[in-house]
Order: C-alpha cells, then sequence, then structure tokens
C-alpha cells in the first residue's frame, strides 16, 4: 500500500476541519434520509472512482441496515426497482452534479429532484453533493496514488 502524496490534514487542517463541520451540519441538521445522502455520497464515489470512499460508504450504509441489493445496485439504479422516486430524482441529480462538465445539469434532471424535493432539500441535496464530489477528489489526487487505499488526513481517516 502506497502512502499519501500529502499528510494534506497535517498541512492545511483548518480547511478540512471546515470541510468536516460542514458534513455534520448535512449529516445532523438538513432533515434529509441518513440513508438518501448514503446512497448519493457512494454513487458519486463510484463515478469517480474513489475506491477509499466507496469502500467506506458502503460499510455506513451496511451499518445503517441497508440491504445489500440496493447496496449492490447504486451503480446502475436505473436499471433497478429497488429505490423510490425521490431516491430516483437524488441519484439522477447526483450523477448531473458530479458530471457537471456533460450537460451542466439539465433541466429535465432539476425539474425531477424539485418534484420531491423542497428549495432548502434541493441546497442541501446539492451540497451532499458537492461535498463528496470534494473528499473524492482531495482522496484520489493528494492521496495513496495506487488505489487511494490509505488516504489518511491528521489524526486519522478523512470524512467524506
Amino acid at each position: 500500500m502506497n502512502s499519501p502524496r500529502l499528510k494534506y490534514g497535517q498541512l492545511a487542517p483548518e480547511g478540512l476541519a471546515r470541510m468536516q463541520e460542514l458534513e455534520h451540519y448535512l449529516n445532523t441538521q438538513t432533515g434529509l434520509e441518513a440513508s438518501l445522502m448514503g446512497l448519493v455520497r457512494l454513487k458519486a464515489s463510484l463515478t469517480n472512482g474513489c475506491e477509499y470512499c466507496v469502500r467506506v460508504h458502503t460499510a455506513e450504509l451496511k451499518r445503517a441496515n441497508e440491504t445489500a441489493e440496493r447496496i449492490a445496485e447504486v451503480g446502475d439504479w436505473r436499471g433497478s426497482e429497488a429505490y423510490t422516486k425521490r431516491e430516483r430524482a437524488a441519484l439522477a441529480w447526483t450523477e448531473a452534479v458530479t458530471n457537471i462538465q456533460d450537460g451542466h445539469a439539465p433541466d429535465a434532471v432539476y425539474d425531477e429532484v424539485r418534484e420531491h424535493f423542497s428549495e432548502i432539500e434541493t441546497v442541501n441535496l446539492t451540497l451532499v453533493i458537492t461535498t463528496i464530489n470534494a473528499w473524492n477528489r482531495i482522496a484520489i489526487s493528494l492521496g495513496a496514488h495506487s488505489g487511494h487505499g490509505s488516504a489518511k488526513g491528521v489524526g486519522g481517516e478523512i470524512r467524506g
């Protein structure tokens, strides 16, 4: 296992602490379902190829008693009947925001999200998506280069 490219948690602890504060807000004050946020985080991590974050969010979903089927099918959620309309809208929005260069969050996807999420929920969902994308990019670019499996910050693993 390779070492991280940089010990970014030691080099920029205040910046990472601010990201963790945002995660705390998202996890405790938005009212979004924990399972929905977990599925969104897993989907973005799969899309980005962040092996570390995929492992973390898969384990979190298992601990939260999410079914093996729903965890396994996140990558190909469109071909599955395992998700609610609200979850499907969130997963579609996750794809659009994660791949923002491909179509710039199309109106059709936005309209679908707005059918199932209030204005504040849409903002908070977008914050969940952008935050996991940031964690993915930190782990992939600055973490352990080969497989990114040991991406760690100060005092332990990153929280993405």
